[in-house]
């Protein structure tokens, strides 16, 4: 993805982010936040990030352990950002 991209996931197996506990997804949240921070003054050049999660096989889940993807966005590190997370259908990912 890009450099600094990091998954947050629960220490006990579950499937997916649908079956985390609520207080599991709550600190994942809390994780995402504090991770946001840190790398914001780590390296002034982050200017947003993209936040995922893939839920089954056909959501495009390769690991079937629940994560959270983590990706930080520099300006310039994609020809053309516009449509984000949309890009898993590629028809999709362009829109006025």
């Amino acid at each position: 993805m890009t450099e600094g991209h990091l998954l947050i996931l629960p220490r006990r197996h579950t499937p997916d982010l649908f079956s985390m506990t609520s207080q599991e997804r709550v600190q994942a949240l809390e994780l995402i936040d504090t991770m946001r921070c840190e790398a914001q003054l780590k390296d002034p050049s982050i200017l947003g990030f993209n936040v995922g999660v893939n839920c089954g096989v056909v959501a495009g889940q390769t690991v079937m352990h629940a994560h959270i993807h983590f990706i930080p966005r520099r300006a310039g590190d994609t020809a053309d950002p516009r449509g984000g997370v949309r890009g898993v259908i590629p028809h999709r990912m362009k829109y006025q």
